[in-house]
């Protein structure tokens, strides 16, 4: 396994990856200065709206505005929600007996802004029990105390039955969701460091995997080694483990099986996973055994990519020059930009796993945005072999600083990996 850095003389390692401890004796991530920061962001993103008040729903959001969290099992239930007025500080309505863990737990919330919400959990209790109603009459209680009930309210998400609740109840609802991207795209220093120690936790779950990689092993396998290896060093939530083998690399599936590892097979893995909320997507491909020329081919061009993706990334570059940089749909063997869409791709990662700049031949070239210090994202290229069947899968986390791309990253990618090599 080589041990050059994985991209050439980009800047890499220089963005702090100390324990995951709080400590006296080293200043590491200062929780209250990352709240603090992440709710200036959002008054700050409301206050040059036309909006009056978000209303949120989703669970990043959520964490974004109030520090609070109950668990990944609570993401998709629509359950809890979070309000921020011009004027207040942030409100959450929570699940059950977690507003008043909140209440005992979380000192920065305003007193008696944690309170108990009930929706209907997506449905199974039907709104004729009346809980969309009250859900509405609260919220609108909270906008008329704090002065802004004439004015629009942004939602990022909700159920359906919620927008024709607010709708009788005469509420002007508008698009809160860009108004929260906005604020969420300029990462601060403690952000960046939460971002790079979820990165160094899997820049050792690869090196196990490397070392794991053999015949007879299978995708699923290698899913259950990393799920255990990252709740070992403090994972939050293991979101997906991609565990892609063999003929099933091409076209790229997005999801494992039960496939059983052969000899010369390629392997390209992607590792989604949250450090205190923060989350990383991060691929790497390997070959058990051996390579063939087509393999180290595909390889080298996805490299090639990449590398010159970063070479771009600095404040005041555009999407649409990073997208140009790399090949269009047909070269790689795509009728169009919407199937080929994820394979060179580019997307924010903070929060959540896809965040602003969402970089891609299918948006990119006719709506470029402008890349700003402090932005934190992922670079991802694919390229199938020429065999038909294999494929090389490569993706870098990157900071857009100043002195341009801080490659966060760190397992060996500067060449195809051969694992156990014969």
């Amino acid at each position: 396994m080589g041990t050059e850095n994985q991209t050439g003389d980009f800047p890499v390692a220089t963005t702090p990856s100390p324990g995951v401890m709080s400590v006296d004796w080293e200043e590491r991530v200062d929780y209250d200065r990352l709240r603090r920061y992440r709710l200036d962001r959002a008054k700050a993103a409301l206050e040059a709206s036309d909006l009056g008040a978000l209303l949120v729903f989703d669970t990043a959001n959520i964490r974004y505005l109030t520090a609070t969290h109950i668990g990944y099992w609570a993401f998709n239930k629509m359950e809890r929600w979070a309000l921020l007025t011009r004027t207040g500080e942030p409100w959450i309505w929570d699940f059950g007996s977690a507003a008043r863990v909140h209440t005992l737990h979380s000192p920065w919330l305003a007193p008696g802004h944690s309170v108990g919400g009930n929706t209907g959990l997506a449905g199974s209790i039907g709104p004729e029990s009346g809980l969309f109603t009250r859900a509405v009459g609260e919220i609108c209680a909270v906008l008329r105390d704090e002065g802004v009930a004439d004015m629009p309210l942004g939602i990022d998400m909700a159920e359906a039955e919620m927008y024709l609740e607010l709708g009788k109840a005469g509420v002007d609802v508008r698009n809160g969701q860009q108004v929260m991207l906005e604020a969420r795209e300029i990462k601060s220093p403690d952000e960046i460091m939460l971002l790079t120690q979820a990165s160094a936790m899997v820049d050792g779950v690869y090196h196990d995997i490397f070392e794991a990689l053999k015949p007879g092993v299978r995708e699923s396998d290698i899913v259950a080694l990393a799920n255990k290896r990252l709740y070992e060093m403090g994972s939050e939530h293991v979101e997906a483990i991609n565990s892609i083998a063999g003929e099933r690399c091409s076209p790229h599936p997005h999801v494992f099986s039960d496939r059983l590892i052969r000899p010369g097979d390629t392997a390209y893995f992607d590792i989604i996973q949250a450090h205190n909320g923060y989350r990383t997507c991060y691929y790497r491909t390997f070959v058990v055994g051996r390579a063939t020329p087509a393999q180290r081919d595909a390889y080298k061009r996805a490299r090639e990519w990449i590398d010159a993706a970063i070479a771009l990334v600095k404040p005041g570059t555009t999407t649409d020059v990073i997208a140009r940089s790399w090949p269009e749909c047909q070269e790689f063997g795509f009728p169009d930009e919407m199937e080929a869409f994820g394979l060179q791709f580019g997307h924010g990662v903070g929060l959540s796993v896809h965040e602003r700049p969402v970089i891609s031949r299918l948006n990119s070239i006719k709506n470029p945005f402008e890349l700003k210090e402090g932005m934190y994202f992922a670079l991802e290229t694919f390229c199938p072999a020429s065999d038909g069947r294999s494929a090389a899968r490569i993706e870098e986390m990157v900071v857009c600083s100043a002195e341009g791309p801080k490659v966060v990253t760190l397992f060996p990618a500067e060449e195809l990996q051969v694992a156990n090599e014969y």
